[in-house]
């Protein structure tokens, strides 16, 4: 395998941007934390300091709410007309695009995201997103209501108030602008804390909103770490709702905050383990190139990545030689470096926990196919690895009679089959690992796809790969999973709703559904002539 270990030397140097912003900002302006903390972040290509970062804690939380709830209560931003957001939005869109160069950059050097990936498409998605939710801000329409009893009724869609966000590391421009941009076009105002691992692009983000003209309070950002500002920020009696993308595990602990603080409304975009199914049908050299950007898209830190790959015994032999080929030819290496297609994880703890869950593979069976090695000296770079003979443990029956509402169900051809206690047996086929390793699992049957592409406790995403539409309408009308990509994968757009079903969480990213969930429906009644009300 070929591979560039630059580690941030004198070659990129001329890319690397200044640190300009490493406060918390709290009210339109940069200030220090309560307690004068901070924290390092650090450069996950050579494992140096880049920063100190201010670390926030519940004090400033309850600054940057205080903050929030007097521009909500009081400010011009939820009582402007949706045009006027909008205009607002835009410069600030126009203000982001104007840093493109510079935001890539933060994020290459804070979370080890390719460079020139992030200024061609990474980052001008978010852009699409912001410039979605900035147009639909004059569309929120509430509905007349002609009601019995000679009353009319009319709906007012109201935002929602103050809404904590907190998001990870692995998209640190485009989970912002996700977040923010349908709270905004809604009229909320808000409070976003960043990863600890990649705080800066956040900060600058903040910065620019505030020259854009989004009036001071609207916007906050708090840095700092999840057990601290985070567990504040959900169970803050003062925010009104809570969006958090992130690990089921603490999707569950955001929930049960906000369930015992004030009963605040939560959206969860959560963890995956998404398969890609790869009928016998298909052009294999196509396909392998589907199944490579889904499985190691932003060195597998992705929750939609297809790390199982279910391929029909058909061309299972010929798909994992030619998938391993083209595996081994991938360059890892500096994010700044032009050629590089594989960056460093995000930081040490995520860097041993992929190798660790690689380690697990081989002792549990399954055959290394390429990679499962660290790469270099320094810096958190990890081969890409792909696994075969990975084993998948499975019920399925034909029955007559559906009596157990948990299974997971198929009908076709007028025949009911239920798949009962599913469960892949090895952890690298039901774990979301976040880092490069694949599995691929063979199978035989169309059902026998869907049970094991149905045997993991996530839905947030699946592909399908077959020139029978037949078999695509079939599989993809019986896959628990929120969004499902037809010969091709990671194809978003900022009109498309996107979210988890099972433990991947509920709530909607993208779409008209994004904004609704910043808004409350509120209904209001009026008597007419005649009616027994008067």
């Amino acid at each position: 395998m070929s591979q560039v270990h630059n580690n941030g030397n004198s070659k990129y140097s001329d890319k690397i941007p200044k640190i300009k912003f490493t406060k918390l900002f709290i009210n339109g302006e940069f200030v220090d934390s309560v307690s004068g903390k901070t924290f390092e972040t650090i450069d996950p290509r050579t494992e140096e300091v880049i920063a100190n970062i201010a670390e926030g804690d519940k004090e400033d939380v309850d600054l940057a709410v205080k903050a929030a709830r007097e521009a909500f209560d009081h400010g011009p931003w939820p009582r402007m007309s949706g045009s006027e957001r909008g205009r607002i939005m835009m410069k600030f869109l126009q203000l982001v695009e104007e840093n493109i160069e510079e935001l890539a950059a933060l994020d290459s050097l804070d979370a080890g995201k390719l460079f020139e990936l992030g200024k061609a498409a990474e980052i001008p998605f978010a852009f699409s997103v912001l410039r979605y939710y900035a147009g639909a801000a004059d569309k929120i329409h509430g509905k007349t209501l002609r009601m019995a009893n000679q009353l009319q009724g009319h709906t007012l869609h109201e935002p929602v108030g103050v809404v904590g966000h907190i998001i990870p590391w692995n998209f640190p421009i485009g989970m912002f602008l996700m977040k923010t941009s349908p709270a905004l076009a809604a009229g909320c105002t808000m409070l976003v804390k960043p990863a600890e691992q990649s705080p800066l692009s956040a900060l600058y983000l903040a910065h620019l909103a505030k020259l854009a003209g989004i009036p001071d309070g609207v916007i906050n950002v708090v840095t700092g770490f999840g057990e601290t500002a985070g567990a504040a920020i959900s169970s803050h009696m003062d925010i009104d709702c809570v969006s958090f993308t992130g690990s089921t595990e603490v999707g569950r602990v955001v929930m049960q905050a906000a369930a015992t603080s004030n009963l605040k409304a939560v959206s969860l975009e959560l963890g995956g383990k998404a398969p890609l199914i790869v009928f016998d049908d298909v052009d294999v050299d196509s396909t392998i190139n589907i199944a490579l950007k889904g499985g190691f898209a932003n060195k597998g830190e992705y929750c939609v990545c297809s790390s199982r790959i279910l391929v029909q015994e058909g061309i299972y032999d010929e798909f994992v030689t030619k998938f391993a080929l083209y595996a081994k030819g991938m360059i890892v290496g500096d994010p700044f470096d032009p050629s590089t297609h594989q960056g460093p994880q995000v930081d040490k703890q995520q860097y041993e926990k992929v190798l660790s869950y690689i380690e697990h593979g081989k002792r549990q069976g399954a055959t290394l196919l390429t990679g499962g090695k660290p790469c270099g000296e320094k810096g958190y770079y990890i081969e890409p690895t792909i696994f075969s003979d990975v084993t998948v443990v499975y019920t399925f029956a034909y029955v007559t009679h559906i009596c157990c509402i948990s299974s997971t169900l198929l009908c076709t051809n007028n025949h009911v089959y239920v798949f009962v206690c599913l469960q892949d047996d090895m952890l690298i086929a039901t774990d979301e690992i976040f880092g490069p390793v694949v599995s691929v699992i063979k199978f035989k049957t169309i059902e026998e796809a869907i049970a094991k592409a149905n045997s993991t406790c996530y839905g947030l995403a699946a592909g399908i790969a077959t020139n029978d539409l037949n078999i695509a309408n079939t599989v993809s009308r019986s896959l628990r999973a929120g969004i499902i990509w037809i010969n091709c994968y990671l194809a978003f757009d900022a009109s498309c709703p996107y979210g988890g079903y099972k433990m991947s969480g509920f709530g909607r990213e993208f779409g008209m559904e994004g904004l609704y969930k910043y808004l409350q429906v509120k209904s209001v009644v009026t008597p007419l002539h005649n009616s027994p009300w008067l």
